[in-house]
């Protein structure tokens, strides 16, 4: 029998199939988290010889992308399973995710005004619009692995706040130079990171092709938004404890206002079918 809770694990007695696919997933899950850690380092290393502005593009970015690559290398089946989604999306929950991350910043932006009054506004030193499609090119960079790849691997076994909750967890762990901020500050990126994990879980809860254009897509305008408003890259803790407020009422709404909707065609969590093109 299946177990009770959404939030649950799926199968109180896996098959040998299902069995076999889970040790699939607890190496494929590993290996991406090793090489998304390791190649964030060497390419945030490799930068500055680079001479790309960070303000134009980080290229740590590119670790999570790496890590999916050498993962279908080796599970190229289930790889592609990931990616590919389960299930039919919602319709207007895209649009709702794209529309949280201006909302997002300008609460965050329009409290820190409110309490030091100071409305900023940063203008970049490069083009607006070269930033723009480098940090969309950058944001693909990451989300194809934690919401396109790692999201979807825990979602088999957990519920889209668990799952959501997790993935959240390692990608504000990977952001490693937060830590050696102020104790508030990196508390404050978590709780952040964490409540967007949250927000691009519900939203993409069943999508498909559209995934990555849509996690990427809000990922990048949070960055910008950041970078045009906000203060928190110069180590600043109000900026970044006001945003973490901000992203955190946000998961408080999205969680609210979807927890309770009933499960459409697909948005369960799913048996892993058996895989015949994968390294054992």
């Amino acid at each position: 029998m299946a177990a009770g809770p959404s939030d649950g694990i799926v199968d109180a007695m896996p098959s040998k199939d299902t069995m076999s696919g889970k040790s699939v997933d607890i190496r494929a899950m590993a290996l991406f988290l090793a090489v998304a850690f390791l190649a964030a380092g060497a390419l945030g290393a490799l930068q500055p010889v680079t001479g790309i502005p960070g303000e134009v593009i980080q290229l740590t970015q590119f670790g999570p992308a790496l890590g999916v690559g050498l993962a279908a290398v080796l599970w190229p089946g289930r790889v592609r399973e990931a990616l590919a989604g389960s299930g039919p999306g919602r319709g207007g929950q895209g649009v709702l995710l794209l529309v949280t991350a201006p909302l997002i910043i300008a609460l965050s932006a329009g409290a820190y005004a409110v309490l030091t009054g100071d409305a900023r506004s940063t203008r970049p030193d490069a083009p607006f619009l070269l930033i723009a499609v480098a940090q969309l090119i950058g944001a693909c960079g990451e989300e194809i692995g934690w919401r396109c790849f790692l999201q979807p691997l825990l979602r088999t076994r957990f519920g889209p706040l668990a799952a959501s909750v997790a993935v959240g967890v390692a990608w504000s762990v990977w952001h490693v130079q937060v830590f050696a901020q102020h104790p508030l500050y990196a508390g404050a990126f978590m709780v952040a990171a964490v409540s967007m994990s949250v927000v691009m879980g519900w939203a993409l809860e069943g999508a498909r092709a559209s995934r990555l254009p849509l996690a990427a897509g809000f990922h990048a305008l949070i960055n910008l938004g950041m970078l045009l408003f906000m203060d928190e890259e110069s180590g600043a803790v109000l900026p970044m404890v006001l945003f973490g407020a901000s992203c955190l009422a946000a998961a408080g709404l999205w969680t609210w206002t979807s927890a309770g909707r009933p499960r459409t065609a697909g948005t369960a969590p799913a048996k892993i079918p058996p895989i015949m093109d994968d390294v054992r």
